[in-house]
């Protein structure tokens, strides 16, 4: 079956909008995450707690490792695992672009890991700032736009895959 040009224009184009739609949330998250980090840099002292919410602090601390402090001081195995992780959602972005909001899962994950690695280029250690009880780590908000990223993107498989025959 031939594909007329009108009928690989209309193929396209939700490819395009899925890729756009990516960038455009990916760009929103790092911003904001960049943003937030720059207002805790200017209005907490390292070592200051603020109280935010119930439970829930507002610190400046540096970060070393990826998401929550995990891999601290490993910097050349932090950049190579980061390289690869974002090298495979892209390439299994660009197979499932048809896949209902699979644009929105992986711009989360492309956005934070844009914001974090804006900040090892800039200091060499990632600004976290919020501190939950219980001795969780502190973190930010690429760190929360990855952990929820991932937990969507798991959402958006099993969902399409239900669906499928």
């Amino acid at each position: 079956m031939e594909l007329t040009a009108e009928r690989a224009a209309r193929r396209v184009r939700p490819a395009a909008r899925a890729w756009l739609s990516a960038a455009g949330v990916a760009a929103l998250v790092a911003a904001a995450d960049q943003l937030t980090k720059s207002a805790v840099r200017s209005s907490i002292t390292p070592g200051e707690e603020h109280r935010f919410l119930p439970g829930v602090q507002l610190v400046n601390t540096r970060n070393h490792g990826v998401a929550f402090g995990f891999l601290p001081g490993s910097d050349v195995g932090v950049t190579i695992l980061i390289a690869v992780a974002l090298l495979v959602l892209l390439a299994y972005f660009a197979k499932h672009l048809t896949r209902p909001l699979i644009w929105l899962p992986t711009g989360m994950l492309i956005g934070g890991a844009i914001g974090n690695v804006v900040d090892r280029l800039r200091g060499g250690s990632v600004t976290d700032f919020v501190k939950l009880p219980l001795g969780w780590p502190p973190f930010n908000l690429a760190d929360a736009s990855i952990t929820i990223g991932i937990l969507a993107l798991f959402v958006v498989i099993d969902r399409s895959r239900a669906r499928e025959p």
